[in-house]
């Protein structure tokens, strides 16, 4: 019962840092809506409102239920690993919050359920997000820049494209109000379908060539295209389509542009940004890294569980099989930590014929200077990897007490590079 109260609370903390007023939204007449998952329908249709209403206080105008979550098309668990953690397994491998975003909003309608593999994750950001949004608004930036001076050309703007632009944001509105987001974004999605078709079949390239005039109302037209893009697909991706606005050299913010703001062609002559990729295609060794850190943590699990049981299984492996592994001593040289990560640290370790790169999860754990000069044992035949975009060549070992990496070291003085046997 006491924990809708929360919603109340951390209005009235908003409203004190922003000199807000929170008696406005919760006291007043206003329009609340509720968001929540599946499993609370009960409390939130009746002992919610009926303490709000009790109180005194706004009742919700509209209760919007979600399906459930799913990884891999398994019921979300952590105790049986089908989760991604957002820090360990997602922002610290260098992947921008705007992909999840528009994955959540877009992969299924808000009351259905939702899946998560990363395959198809992949497949999205390439397809969708690289392929056909990102590729139409860097074709339209970068032909214009190199063709025009950076400058908005002249030209009249189509009015095929002003009405499938108005339709498409009259979609859009609509979607919002019934609180289907991926209607929603399907709708921009076909925008830029459009864009890419209308941008292919006028062939700028050419007309850059043949009929300069032409060419540039074609291009006037695709920048328009992909100003409304930017103002509807805002709110879902934030950062990436900010990206998109600075490029179409416009003032103020995407976040401040009304929808019907994406019908008003950008003035000839402006000054565009400088053209850059919005996003990167996830290339196929990524994904499949990603997915086995998903795979092995549900696998470390069962191996607990039947652990726990007295079942535990362990692997035997030939002699000849440990003898492929090269482990070294090594003296650590340098440590720092890697920006943007609480958990990676970038070492530089001598072990013996050279000096290596290797990242280490144990930033929580050691201080970046307290590893400096330590012994440490590494793996150094280890296939390379990138962590969070830096190499790693090499693996440091330490035993697992407690989820605490503590850290294997020989008893006596050796050289780096000794061999352990």
């Amino acid at each position: 019962m006491d924990a809708p109260i929360g919603y109340i609370s951390f209005t009235e903390e908003w409203a004190r840092r922003a000199n807000g007023d929170w008696k406005m939204y919760w006291r007043n007449p206003s329009k609340i809506v509720h968001f929540i998952g599946g499993d609370i329908v009960y409390h939130h249709c009746i002992f919610w409102p009926a303490m709000l209403k009790g109180a005194g206080y706004t009742l919700p105008s509209a209760v919007v239920v979600s399906g459930m979550l799913k990884i891999d098309n398994k019921t979300f668990s952590k105790s049986r690993g089908y989760v991604v953690w957002v820090i360990d397994d997602y922002l610290d491998k260098g992947l921008h919050p705007d992909l999840l975003r528009y994955y959540l909003a877009s992969y299924t309608s808000h009351t259905k359920e939702l899946n998560f593999p990363w395959t198809v994750f992949g497949e999205k950001v390439n397809g969708e997000l690289v392929g056909a949004l990102g590729n139409f608004v860097n074709r339209a930036v970068t032909f214009t820049t190199k063709n025009f001076d950076r400058s908005v050309p002249e030209g009249e703007i189509d009015p095929e494209v002003t009405a499938k632009i108005a339709a498409t944001i009259s979609e859009v509105k609509a979607a919002l109000e019934e609180y289907e987001f991926k209607k929603m974004i399907d709708g921009a999605m076909a925008l830029a379908d459009y864009g890419n078709t209308y941008f292919q079949s006028n062939e700028p390239w050419k007309l850059a060539k043949s009929d300069r005039a032409r060419c540039g109302a074609v291009l006037r037209n695709c920048l328009l295209i992909a100003k409304a893009l930017s103002i509807i697909l805002q709110p879902v991706m934030p950062e990436k389509m900010e990206s998109a606005w600075r490029q179409l050299g416009l003032e103020g913010t995407a976040a401040d542009a009304l929808f019907d703001d994406g019908l008003v062609a950008i003035e000839a002559g402006r000054k565009l940004g400088a053209p850059e990729h919005i996003f990167n295609k996830m290339d196929d060794a990524l994904v499949s890294d990603l997915d086995g850190i998903f795979r092995d943590r549900i696998a470390a699990l069962e191996a607990k569980k039947d652990k726990k049981k007295g079942e535990e299984k362990m692997d035997v492996i030939k002699f000849e099989d440990f003898k492929r592994l090269d482990i070294r001593v090594g003296t650590v040289l340098g440590a720092e930590r890697i920006k943007g990560s609480e958990k990676l640290l970038r070492l530089s370790v001598d072990i013996g014929s050279e000096e290596r790169q290797i990242v280490a999860g144990v930033a929580k754990t050691h201080s970046p200077e307290g590893l400096v000069g330590k012994k440490i044992v590494v793996l150094a035949n280890l296939e390379p990897a990138k962590l969070f975009g830096v190499e790693s060549r090499g693996m440091l070992l330490a035993a697992d007490l407690n989820d605490e990496a503590v850290l294997l070291a020989p008893e006596k003085a050796v050289p780096p590079g000794t061999k352990i046997r």
